[in-house]
């Protein structure tokens, strides 16, 4: 039969309007679904909805191949917007502790006054604004401590994009605490907040990750998560049982009375305390011949030789602390003045053995001596305090623990953040392109190349006093525990018939 225009007409319209239906309903629903999306993760957490690739310095060579690091463009938009409350983590014990440091401004908040105070020691001041870094240097800290730690704040601004909110500190990049909790009792004696790498019970210093988590180019340490790997592997090489049943240490003996006093524990053909084994070796670094030969024999990897290493500090906490629990060797823990972000949440016979502070080398004698009659736990307390340093120390725990402490902290402030005239906003151009050699190689290594796809974990409420009370008395307690065994042990070993 043969059809008439009308028929040929209303048919093409007919089929051109149900295509038109299609098209309509599929753009309905998909801007439904993904407005959808939208709602769920808005609901909890600000995002960024303009999803771009980050842009790096292309003006110089500071980051190494960088067309093949950027791999975020790979990924689906569904990929980048993974930020729901099922994916999110819980943060590590040790979180627990940023209500700690900042309880001393819990009720009073913080006043432009209290910072301005802090800075009477700093070497930095740090403006956040609209997303961005500000920083006005006051003196050069050691080394280049104090641009490493820009340099990660500048990297964490980098994975949590446009996440943090406005804020204003000061940072003192020198080792030990200097506000003194004694001089702050009282009404009207408010203490100033003042940011650094480690305090101590006696003070209110606020703990901050140092700057060795991006590199530690005078001494050629690399960026955390490059040395953890590299440690990782050199665990593989020497297995547990394999390894030298002494007690191990090595670093620079010069920076503290109580390094050079644990020289004595050394191994010696003319002392052993008149026993009949002492288990403690120790090498004495030859740090000028290192330093002018690069610190070439200081890989991390090959460290992990021994079933036992020996951390202590030196002048303050030391750096060294996070390198030697993560070999898998029982960590034989010198009784400690100061802590640092993360020691708060591990426990003694748990991923460390304490060591007494006032007679080392017994102490260290007893450790090793139970260590190797106790071969199975020993070979535990390495492994489970190894796994804590890989999985809870990690650089995205370590970003979590920064952006947690910034926004805790800038929900104390109450004055409004102001960027000074004479700052400097610190970029990756202004930063990277100057720098050279193993320092330029460590900010290469350490960028951050694409945001986090995930929320920052899920922060622990603070403690109530009891359960802060429980805390320090279990930790207390097993100290005390291990002192106990170690009395007994030389009380045999005294009146052996």
């Amino acid at each position: 039969m043969k059809l008439n225009n009308n028929d040929e007409q209303h048919k093409v319209v007919s089929l051109l309007g149900k295509n038109v239906v299609k098209a309509t309903v599929f753009i309905v629903v998909s801007l439904f679904i993904l407005g959808y999306l939208h709602f769920n993760d808005s609901a909890d957490f600000k995002l960024i909805t303009k999803i771009s690739v980050p842009k790096f310095p292309n003006q110089c060579c500071a980051v190494q191949n960088q067309s093949n690091q950027v791999h975020a463009s790979s990924q689906n938009l569904a990929s980048r917007l993974n930020l729901n409350r099922s994916k999110q983590t819980t943060c590590p014990s040790y979180f627990r502790w940023i209500h700690e440091d900042l309880r001393p401004w819990k009720e009073t908040g913080i006043t432009r006054d209290m910072v301005e105070k802090a800075g009477r020691t700093a070497h930095f001041r740090l403006v956040i604004h609209s997303g961005k870094a500000y920083v006005k240097r006051y003196k050069k800290s050691i080394q280049t401590r104090a641009d490493f730690n820009l340099w990660g704040i500048l990297q964490l601004l980098r994975w949590y994009p446009g996440r943090l909110p406005d804020l204003e500190l000061m940072f003192d990049a020198d080792d030990r605490p200097i506000v003194r909790s004694d001089d702050f009792k009282g009404q009207n004696m408010d203490p100033p907040p003042l940011f650094r790498y480690c305090s101590d019970d006696a003070s209110l210093d606020i703990v901050f990750p140092d700057w060795s988590f991006w590199g530690w180019a005078e001494i050629n340490i690399e960026p955390w998560g490059k040395s953890l790997e590299a440690i990782k592997k050199g665990n593989n090489i020497t297995q547990w049982k394999d390894r030298v049943a002494y007690a191990y240490w090595k670093g620079n003996p010069d920076v503290d009375p109580g390094r050079k006093d644990l020289l004595k524990c050394n191994v010696s053909e003319h002392e052993d305390w008149n026993m009949k084994t002492l288990y403690s070796e120790m090498v004495n670094k030859d740090w000028d011949k290192e330093s002018k030969e690069g610190f070439k024999n200081s890989n991390l990897e090959n460290q992990c030789t021994h079933r036992y290493k020996i951390y202590i500090e030196g002048w303050a906490w030391s750096v060294s602390e996070k390198y030697i629990m993560a070999c898998d060797s029982m960590t034989v823990y010198v009784k400690p003045r100061f802590y640092d972000f993360y020691i708060r949440g591990m426990m003694p016979l748990q991923h460390y053995w304490p060591i007494r502070d006032d007679s080392k080398c017994t102490s260290l004698k007893f450790a090793v001596h139970w260590g190797n009659t106790h071969v199975d736990k020993a070979r535990e307390i390495g492994e489970v305090g190894s796994r804590f340093i890989r999985e809870e120390v990690n650089m995205k725990y370590v970003y979590d623990y920064m952006f947690h402490l910034l926004n805790e902290y800038a929900k104390l402030l109450k004055f409004k953040p102001e960027i000074p005239l004479d700052a400097e906003e610190i970029t990756p151009d202004n930063m990277g392109c100057p720098a050279t050699e193993r320092w330029r190689d460590f900010m290469a290594e350490s960028m951050v190349m694409s945001p986090s796809e995930e929320l920052p974990c899920e922060m622990l409420p603070p403690y109530d006093r009891l359960a802060l009370k429980e805390v320090l008395e279990k930790k207390a307690n097993l100290t005390r525990q291990v002192e106990l065994w170690e009395d007994q042990y030389f009380h045999d070993l005294t009146n052996k018939p």
